[in-house]
């Protein structure tokens, strides 16, 4: 039995980390685990070209903990308008690593997303050419297509003409939800590979909807039924390379969840390498965590291995019912759960 368990420095590959007052928190929760992580460019005013990303990684920086090496990773957000000019000028930046997918409606501050995927084609042309990775929430938005089977069709209708038509494009598929997602990345190249967040591994819609709805657990892409929970776990445990870590954490103010229209997101850096380590331990997997947590994502962005290590413990410990955030306090992924693994701070 482990019962602990030292590895590199895990990286985070997708975060919201919000902006202005929200940055008192998520900066520090985020640098309390990683070595660096991929922040997430759907701000209210989307990072949209160099400028943009410069000067949120500075508003960033500056909430950074002193004793802190931490890094933020910066990407641009796709839109209609997104230009060759504003991809190339992201790779000679040196600090903006990806490009970023959202269709138009899918999920919180993607109102300036994409409204027809293919009119990029040029644009994909220019990241493949760039050799930046180019990220994608692959659900569609269509009315008439069920929430339920967003990705399915997306993986149908879309990334198997990408694919086709850009073989060396570097693909993220982020916070994948359903067996459908897994299989076809675990059978496809070395240029795709996918996120995988805690929210995913730990519940199924059922822990959503059934007895009651549990705003704090809806997120988007939303969670599904048990059968691709069980996929998930099973491709994110299962020492393949083309899985890794990305939380997809998302702060939102309780009252802003606890609505007639909530908001979608889970925050889980409070306790996010426990949350991993926790489904690893269930699954009799904790040799794979550091390949999924530290290794698989910075050798598919091709960035060295961090150099400091950190150690989890078994030890119990139980969750808070809520964090203080920006004068309110949201309510943490697992409010008043008790978890066996825990990171032992220096």
């Amino acid at each position: 039995m482990v019962n602990q368990l030292t590895l590199i420095r895990p990286d985070d590959w997708h975060v919201h980390l919000r902006d202005g007052d929200a940055l008192d928190t998520t900066v520090p929760a985020a640098a309390k685990y990683f070595g660096r992580s991929i922040i997430m460019p759907n701000l209210k005013l989307p990072v949209r070209n160099v400028n943009d990303a410069l000067f949120y990684r500075q508003r960033i920086l500056r909430h950074r903990p002193k004793d802190s090496q931490w890094l933020p990773l910066m990407v641009l957000y796709l839109t209609d308008d997104t230009s060759k000019k504003d991809i190339s000028e992201a790779k000679k930046s040196g600090f903006v690593q990806a490009v970023k997918y959202y269709p138009a409606g899918a999920t919180t501050n993607s109102a300036s997303g994409v409204t027809q995927l293919e009119r990029l084609d040029p644009i994909f042309n220019e990241i493949q050419e760039s050799n930046l990775i180019l990220q994608l929430h692959g659900e569609v938005t269509d009315q008439n297509i069920d929430i339920f089977d967003r990705e399915a069709v997306f993986i149908d209708r879309h990334l198997r003409r990408i694919k086709e038509k850009f073989p060396e494009l570097k693909i993220v598929l982020e916070h994948i939800t359903t067996s459908q997602a897994a299989q076809y990345v675990e059978e496809n190249d070395q240029y795709l590979a996918a996120t995988i967040t805690p929210q995913h591994l730990l519940y199924n819609r059922n822990d959503m909807l059934a007895g009651g709805i549990r705003p704090h657990l809806y997120c988007l892409p939303i969670l599904k039924r048990d059968i691709h929970q069980k996929e998930l776990i099973r491709a994110a445990t299962s020492g393949s390379k083309k899985f890794f870590l990305g939380t997809d954490s998302a702060p939102h103010v309780s009252e802003t969840k606890e609505s007639a229209c909530g908001c979608a997101g889970c925050f889980s850096h409070h306790a996010a390498l426990e949350f991993y380590a926790e489904v690893f331990d269930q699954a009799d997997a904790m040799h794979h965590l550091e390949a999924f947590a530290s290794i698989n994502g910075a050798q598919f962005y091709q960035l060295p291995l961090n150099k400091s290590k950190i150690t989890l413990v078994k030890e119990p410990w139980t969750i808070p019912e809520e964090i203080p955030f920006c004068g309110s306090q949201l309510i943490p992924l697992a409010a008043g759960m008790a978890l066996n693994w825990k990171l032992r701070l220096p």
